[in-house]
């Protein structure tokens, strides 16, 4: 086989994307936040690009007051930094940055909701802090601590403990009775019921620090919990030799407890959405507005385009050059970004204006080609625009993919039904069901086809899992 160099001609179809339409493109797939932060990265990267001051704005406010005749003089003009020695001269002891409680300007009880230290803490302490906290103030040996630190790094986020005492035991070189000790030492902290390794044993350590261990409710949890599940009270009543109306009680007071005692004290960020744009009503027209708070509205620096048209080396002209043409870039894509989010949420409140006027129940379906056929752009447009970005409604704040779906089933008019409507229909019968005799999923699909709503029992069942809705037996209640 011979090897050589040889010219061929091939004909194929390529999509080549200028810079322009690349920015296009990214600027549509960012929320708002993440727009201000880029369009902020931006203005310090590209000197021609700043933001337009508000006309609006009076900059002509004074801060320095004029003072009387024999008054002293401003404070301003006190550490404007003319007079070195006075600077030496403040005591900077006053401006610790500390907030005891004996601590005021006017030598005053600060107030109860005054700032404490851990106001001022980068992250919230969650229940391991809680815990650790709490062992600092035992008397523990060096064995003691090890086994309790492997105990706290292996609390899952609801409190339990992820390991059992054979782990303890061989990856801390103890003995059973010394892992088990420590294990029900961390389980007598504070919250009741930690380091549990089920929902039963987290109740009964619960039940024991309120001095239970003789009582009903104890011996409900601990030999009759299966029953206490499904809610079959009546059997529980007749195993025990217990009044109906005891045991009923008995598992009011269980369901005072908390199952899972970690929750309350996870430090997980919570995310707060904002939404990108609103939706009105104004009689029986709804209108679109983006929300452009805190939205820099850009423009071109004049003084730099001063600075162009004066004579400047050649590559320092290329340079500001460059930067106007990604400036100018920038806008336009900022301003198409804008207008296509407005329109695309047009289009919505158009096809789905009952929702806007009743709510989710009335959810039609709706796929990324109606909108794009209904204001001329390609269908990857609306995704990207739909993408990771909430609207603000009458009827509460959703984010932009959820108004699209496809058919479910079919209702009894011959209209489309999305799974979305037909969960909140699903919701309306199990919360009107009788506690004693509550639907089955069999119930439920004949409940929906009696209203023309044609599903398959699985189908049923996979809606009602969807929307954490427990089986019948779960939610039958035996008493």
């Amino acid at each position: 086989m011979s090897i050589e160099l040889r010219q061929q001609m091939k004909l194929a179809q390529k999509l080549l994307m200028t810079q322009q339409l690349r920015q296009a493109i990214k600027l549509l797939q960012l929320n708002r936040l993440e727009l201000v932060g880029a369009l902020q990265t931006e203005m310090e990267q590209n000197p021609v690009l700043e933001e337009a001051v508000s006309e609006d704005v009076d900059t002509d406010i004074s801060l320095i007051e004029e003072t009387g005749e024999g008054s002293e003089a401003p404070i301003t003009a006190q550490v404007a930094g003319d007079n070195p020695v006075a600077v030496a001269e403040v005591n900077w002891e006053d401006y610790a940055n500390n907030f005891d409680a004996d601590f005021s300007f006017a030598h005053e009880t600060p107030a109860a909701d005054a700032p404490s230290r851990l106001d001022f803490l980068a992250a919230t302490p969650g229940l391991l802090a809680f815990l650790a906290w709490q062992l600092t103030h035992l008397k523990l040996t060096e064995l003691d601590l090890d086994i309790a630190r492997f105990i706290l790094g292996n609390l899952d986020g609801h409190g339990f403990l992820d390991a059992d005492l054979a782990d303890i035991c061989q990856h801390v070189s103890c003995t059973e009775e010394e892992a088990e000790g420590m294990l029900r030492l961390v389980q007598s902290l504070d919250p009741p019921g930690v380091a549990a390794r089920s929902v039963q044993e987290s109740l009964l350590l619960q039940l024991e620090r309120q001095g239970m261990e003789d009582k009903l409710p104890y011996r409900v949890v601990a030999d009759f919990f299966t029953e206490l599940e499904s809610h079959n009270f009546a059997e529980i009543a007749r195993r025990t030799g217990t009044p109906l109306r005891e045991v009923q009680k008995t598992a009011g007071i269980i369901a005072g407890l908390v199952p899972y005692p970690g929750n309350q004290y996870s430090n997980e960020q919570i995310r707060h959405i904002v939404p990108d744009v609103y939706v009105f009503q104004f009689d029986d027209e709804f209108v679109v507005q983006l929300n452009s708070d805190e939205l820099p509205q850009l423009q071109l620096s004049a003084s730099y385009h001063d600075a162009m048209i004066k004579q400047l080396p050649q590559d320092s002209k290329e340079y500001l050059q460059e930067k106007k043409r990604n400036a100018q870039m920038l806008i336009s894509a900022l301003h198409y970004r804008q207008n296509t989010i407005s329109k695309v949420m047009e289009s919505i409140v158009r096809h789905q204006r009952e929702f806007f006027e009743k709510g989710p129940s009335f959810l039609r379906p709706l796929v990324l080609s109606d909108v794009a056929q209904d204001i001329g752009v390609h269908e990857s447009t609306v995704s990207r625009v739909t993408s990771n970005k909430y609207v603000e409604t009458p009827q509460g704040i959703y984010e932009l993919k959820y108004f699209f779906s496809t058919a479910a089933a079919e209702g009894e008019n011959g209209d489309e039904l999305t799974s979305v409507s037909i969960k909140q229909r699903i919701g309306q019968l199990v919360r009107q069901e009788n506690p004693a005799k509550p639907l089955s999923d069999s119930k439920l699909t004949e409940l929906l086809e009696q209203e023309g709503i044609k599903l398959a029992r699985r189908t049923v069942a996979k809606y009602r899992e969807q929307m954490k809705i427990m089986p019948v037996q779960h939610r039958r209640s035996k008493g």
